[in-house]
């Protein structure tokens, strides 16, 4: 395996060559925030927007899961400029998620939670205008509720439905501030063709899929 070395926030880290820049910082102890990333997968989603990072010689900031490593890249984590277009993605995300986190069966193990906390964005910020979906649950399983409400639109269950269990029951649907997980036709999972093998939930990073009987707190 070929291996290259970079600095990532005054640290001289060796990655693996092929590797994007937010694995690689992930795997040397440096955080970067981010809801959609997933290694297996061929390649990234860069759905949450909340990886910028700066790279020097680039003009801009640039997704952490989109850019590949190179030898010698110096990369800064925590600048003005990245931190600020991360908070903004982080808000408006949060623009649209119910916050009531005391009923929630993800409370203090929710990556918006550590998210938040580690940007220094109040999870009740009111910076945009809050605009809820409202959508029923899914209480029709007898092993997972599915709210819609609480989704971040991540794709993980998607990708480990589809990809690492090759079943497929969850894909997204619509466009835009309507865009949603469901299951083929709409169906409630209880209807659907779901193996309630709860994979879904284990792999959601905040509380739209549980187990049931996971309780709040």
């Amino acid at each position: 395996m070929n291996t290259i070395g970079l600095t990532i926030d005054g640290k001289v880290i060796k990655s693996r060559q092929g590797q994007t820049v937010l694995w690689a910082a992930l795997d040397n102890g440096i955080y970067i925030p981010n809801l959609c990333a997933i290694r297996e997968a061929s390649g990234p989603w860069a759905g949450c927007r909340l990886c910028f990072v700066e790279i020097e010689g680039r003009n801009d900031p640039v997704t952490a899961c989109t850019e590949i490593v190179e030898e010698a890249m110096v990369v800064n984590t925590g600048t003005p400029a990245a931190r600020r277009l991360a908070r903004t993605s982080l808000e408006l995300l949060l623009a649209s998620h119910p916050v009531n986190c005391a009923k929630c069966s993800a409370n203090r193990v929710c990556d918006l939670q550590k998210i938040a906390a580690f940007l220094g964005v109040k999870l009740n910020t009111k910076r945009f205008r809050k605009i809820l979906r409202d959508l029923p649950v899914d209480d029709s399983s007898p092993f997972l509720t599915y709210d819609p409400n609480k989704c971040v639109l991540c794709g993980k269950c998607v990708w480990v439905c589809r990809h690492r269990l090759g079943i497929g029951v969850l894909g997204f649907a619509r466009r835009g501030f309507d865009r949603l997980v469901t299951t083929f036709e709409s169906r409630p999972l209880g209807e659907s063709d779901c193996r309630t093998c709860g994979d879904c939930a284990a792999a959601c990073p905040v509380g739209a899929f549980t187990f049931k009987g996971q309780g709040a707190g």
